[in-house]
């Protein structure tokens, strides 16, 4: 028999390994999923998932798991991936449940805002601490590609991970 601390137990640690081969997959290996010069932002598809199916609570810890993976991977000053990932997961979160997040232009649309404003965060974040960079330029060129394409990417990451985390039995009447 299994008891629901081990279901629950299961359900974190397939949560913590999927967040962390996300955040691996983006960071290790950007060349297998880049195209036209830019890749993806799958913390970010993972971060609006977890905030549509389980709040913003989720979303966050996803954040700083994501984040932190990034931080220290990248090797950027520790907090900046954390910080706007928490930011935007708690946003997306609340926002989520007021929005009807059934139909993918919707999961999609959120994964274009989320990538978009995590983006222009961090940005803003890197032009307060270095203003000879600029910020329009790398507002334009990498935070709006990034969103696009995260966004396209999202009901293939969604698929994905809603087959870890909600699977669906089937009984004789068809799919419950």
């Amino acid at each position: 028999m299994i008891h629901p601390r081990q279901v629950l137990a299961r359900n974190y640690l397939a949560w913590f390994a999927c967040v962390v081969l996300a955040a691996l997959i983006q960071t290790n290996w950007p060349e297998a999923l880049r195209l036209q010069e830019v890749s993806p932002d799958i913390v970010i598809v993972l971060i609006v998932y977890f905030a549509i199916a389980y709040g913003e609570e989720r979303a966050m810890f996803t954040g700083v798991v994501g984040g932190l993976y990034q931080d220290v991977a990248v090797n950027t000053t520790l907090g900046h991936h954390v910080l706007c990932y928490v930011v935007i997961g708690y946003i997306i979160g609340r926002l989520a449940t007021r929005l009807i997040s059934e139909h993918a232009a919707v999961k999609a649309g959120l994964v274009l805002l989320a990538g978009f404003c995590q983006g222009v965060a961090y940005i803003t974040i890197q032009y307060a601490m270095q203003p000879q960079r600029g910020m329009l330029y790398p507002i334009l060129n990498t935070a709006a590609p990034i969103a696009f394409y995260s966004a396209i990417i999202t009901p293939f990451v969604f698929a994905a991970v809603d087959r870890i985390f909600h699977k669906r039995t089937i009984i004789s009447d068809g799919i419950v």
